[in-house]
């Protein structure tokens, strides 16, 4: 765990709420010193202090403790996508990865192929966005075509599966939460 800096948070949200140090001091009940300590990384505060500043500056104090994001771990170049091939399905993975709570991938998937042989279920819930071609899928017991264009939200436990008995390659754009493939 990297070192977190606390002080640099709570300068960050009392400035979001355009207050001045002793204004937060005043509100926090703290010594406008101690703030000071504080937002400079001099003095690290008791949980108490968090709690008060925390309730002062209307955040959770969990958010003091969240260690920042490298943001350049969120970029996915289109030419360095994770892709996973299943098959004759192939899977390019737009999120960084599977951690967290959603997962967006494009499922390319050729002509004369299903995505299974029978209707699977999974725990995520899905919306599916079709960017190229066409494709039939089976929600249930029930058959639909999609043309470029259309969409489809599956619920969780909903069975179903993609079929291209088209002549033209189709591509799916779909965002599952949680992520389960």
């Amino acid at each position: 765990m990297e070192n977190i800096d606390i002080g640099k948070k709570v300068e960050k949200y009392r400035k979001a709420k355009g207050w001045s140090s002793r204004e937060l001091a005043k509100i926090a009940e703290i010594t406008p010193s101690m703030l000071s300590q504080i937002e400079r990384g001099l003095a690290n505060p008791s949980i108490q202090t968090l709690k008060v500043l925390a309730k002062a500056l209307d955040v959770p104090t969990f958010s003091f403790l969240l260690e920042e994001s490298n943001t350049e771990e969120l970029i996915v170049r289109h030419n360095e996508r994770k892709q996973m091939v299943v098959e004759n399905l192939s899977y390019e993975l737009l999120s960084p990865d599977f951690t967290g709570t959603l997962a967006t991938a494009i499922m390319n998937v050729p002509p004369n192929s299903s995505s299974s042989e029978k209707l699977l279920e999974h725990k995520g819930e899905e919306v599916a966005y079709v960017l190229q071609g066409k494709i039939k899928v089976y929600l249930n017991d029930q058959e639909y075509i999609l043309d470029t264009g259309d969409s489809v939200k599956i619920p969780a436990y909903l069975k179903h599966k993609w079929e291209n008995h088209f002549e033209e390659h189709a591509s799916i754009l779909f965002s599952v939460t949680p992520p389960a493939f």
